[in-house]
């Protein structure tokens, strides 16, 4: 499988100032997660930043770094900008890797984009959810598939709803129920991708904030590979980067 996978990088941060250049074992966490990326067999890794602090740091490591503009208004636009910018063949993919993750799995980058193809031009991942306090987490984002496996909606609510278990108790996961955790990896046929920062904005993401219910308020069909491995959590507060530079 052939890919490109893009790292968007932005400095500001609310809980945890300069995140992306935060240490971890004596490199930049922006550095640790591009060299996961390049575990995942893409054929190259760019990281896409608007902060010279950042774009100097990749360049004394030896990542591939590129400046996009600051007014993005997601990670999505800026990867966009990135993949023009490197004249990518629209059938191209490309994985939107999130810079404060760190201990992705590569396995996991590389199975994603796998499914991307003509007829569904984004892929994303998911995995079950065996805690009953996951299930009804807002901060949780669940998704529901159809039996090709593409999503059909993404919530912060519990989907499905077990109607008759949930009526009894909501502290016990019902027999033969499976619900599914999103986890917040993309990726795109480049030519979608350029189209993306196009697309009206749904109602149903303003709603859930979720902006991946842009694609299926469109009518565009969204993969979704499920791992049986919960992946590692990546880095938002101070606890989370104690953490990961533990393990490293």
């Amino acid at each position: 499988m052939n890919f490109v996978a893009i790292i968007p990088a932005r400095l500001a941060s609310t809980r945890l100032p300069n995140k992306p250049l935060a240490d971890i074992g004596g490199k930049p966490m922006v550095v640790r997660t591009a060299e996961r990326a390049l575990l995942s067999g893409a054929s190259q890794v760019v990281v896409a930043t608007d902060h010279a602090d950042i774009f100097a740091a990749c360049q004394a490591h030896g990542i591939q770094v590129k400046m996009t503009r600051s007014d993005h208004p997601s990670g999505t636009d800026r990867i966009a900008e990135v993949a023009a910018a490197m004249g990518l063949a629209n059938d191209a993919v490309v994985v939107n890797v999130q810079g404060d993750e760190p201990l992705i799995d590569p396995t996991l980058i590389a199975a994603t984009a796998a499914l991307v193809n003509a007829q569904t031009p984004m892929a994303t991942a998911a995995h079950a959810i065996h805690d009953i306090k996951e299930l009804f987490n807002p901060n949780v984002v669940k998704v529901v598939l159809d039996k090709l496996g593409r999503a059909l909606y993404f919530s912060r609510a519990t989907i499905p709803w077990a109607r008759d278990a949930f009526a009894q108790h909501h502290n016990v996961m019902p027999d033969g129920y499976q619900a599914l955790r999103h986890i917040g990896l993309y990726a795109y046929q480049n030519q979608f991708l350029q189209a993306y920062p196009t697309l009206p904005i749904s109602p149903l993401e303003q709603i859930e904030a979720l902006e991946q219910l842009r694609v299926l308020w469109n009518g565009i069909a969204i993969a979704v590979h499920v791992t049986e491995q919960s992946p590692v959590a990546g880095v938002d507060t101070l606890e989370d980067l104690q953490r990961v530079r533990t393990f490293f």
